[in-house]
């Protein structure tokens, strides 16, 4: 790992305007992810401004009833915190599935929105990667790709996005609160995560010294009523092949609210709108479920190696569903 230099600060302004001022430097919060980026290469910085005594790593319910979670919040403290758990329980079991507890209470929340991708081929500095070098090429098509995506793929790349949080953060609308020198704005969690296309190596709308603040989760009511379901190859901490977080409210034998987004299959967390559609006031029923499922795995564009992943995903959307019905998602 080549040499980088450490500084520490202690006000927003202050780190915003120390990192915003040279091109080298990054944040540092949690580092569960940076130092292992720093260590294959992966990562060009070669200062890092510690911002872990900002004071943005508060929970708060807001007058309107969302609740605001400070970029520098632990992942654990997200997932334990009552408010979450008993508004949100979709983001507590992400968070809860997505790590280790050591990494939990490391990792931040603002840094989970940033994580790199878990590419075989983007971590190793001798393979082509356009989102390492752009241009290169994408080795994992045509490569080996079990791991990789069905939806939202381009020719350039075809990595998965690893985190569980932002599957369930897609799914509830949440904003990604930024802050630069010129001030501050909202970033829908869905348009936070960009899809491949001709620019793989830029991942996020963001521009060098944004820092992200805080995530906010709007009201919803029938996030009360919601899940994380997630399919993986071990149950230890494993990356999900499929996964959906899910939230649904049922009346009268009909879906009246649902909310739905997929991890483990796209490049980005991935909503999924058109299951969506097609699941609102339709009969709450296995055959609805299916077709729903189908609809928003349609479009897929599987490798050799994970065309499994197609039926697997619709499949987690069903089984999702069917459980949160008998659970009791019924108003």
């Amino acid at each position: 790992m080549r040499p980088v230099s450490y500084s520490r600060v202690s006000d927003v302004a202050t780190a915003i305007a120390t990192v915003a001022a040279d091109p080298t430097s990054a944040y540092l919060a949690g580092g569960t992810t940076k130092i292992d980026m720093l260590r294959i290469y992966a990562e060009p910085s070669q200062r890092l401004v510690d911002i872990n005594s900002l004071p943005i790593d508060h929970i708060e319910v807001q007058p309107d009833g969302a609740v605001r979670i400070g970029g520098l919040a632990r992942m654990n403290d997200v997932a334990l915190a009552p408010v979450v758990v008993d508004r949100f329980p979709v983001l507590s079991e992400a968070l809860l599935l997505g790590a280790s507890a050591q990494l939990r209470n490391m990792a931040s929340m603002g840094g989970n929105m940033m994580q790199r991708v878990r590419c075989s081929y983007f971590r190793d500095a001798e393979a082509r990667c356009n989102k390492r070098e752009p241009g290169t090429g994408c080795g994992a098509i045509g490569g080996v790709n079990r791991g990789h995506a069905v939806l939202g793929t381009s020719p350039h790349c075809i990595a998965t996005h690893p985190s569980d949080a932002a599957v369930a953060l897609v799914a509830l609308d949440a904003m990604i609160h930024v802050q630069n020198a010129a001030g501050h704005h909202a970033i829908a969690a869905d348009d936070f995560f960009l899809l491949p296309g001709d620019t793989p190596e830029r991942e996020h709308p963001l521009n060098h010294g944004d820092l992200i603040t805080a995530i906010e989760v709007p009201p919803l009511a029938a996030a009360r009523n919601s899940l994380y379901l997630k399919v993986r190859d071990r149950e230890s901490y494993e990356f999900a092949l499929a996964s959906a977080a899910c939230a649904l409210t049922v009346e009268d034998g009909t879906v009246a609210e649902v909310r739905l987004a997929l991890g483990g299959v796209a490049t980005k967390p991935w909503r999924a709108r058109a299951a969506e559609h097609l699941l609102r006031g339709a009969p709450a029923t296995r055959e609805t479920f299916a077709r729903a499922a189908a609809a928003e795995l349609a479009g897929a564009v599987p490798q050799p190696m994970n065309a499994f992943k197609v039926e697997l995903a619709q499949r987690t959307i069903i089984r999702a569903l069917e459980t949160l019905t008998a659970r009791g998602a019924v108003s």
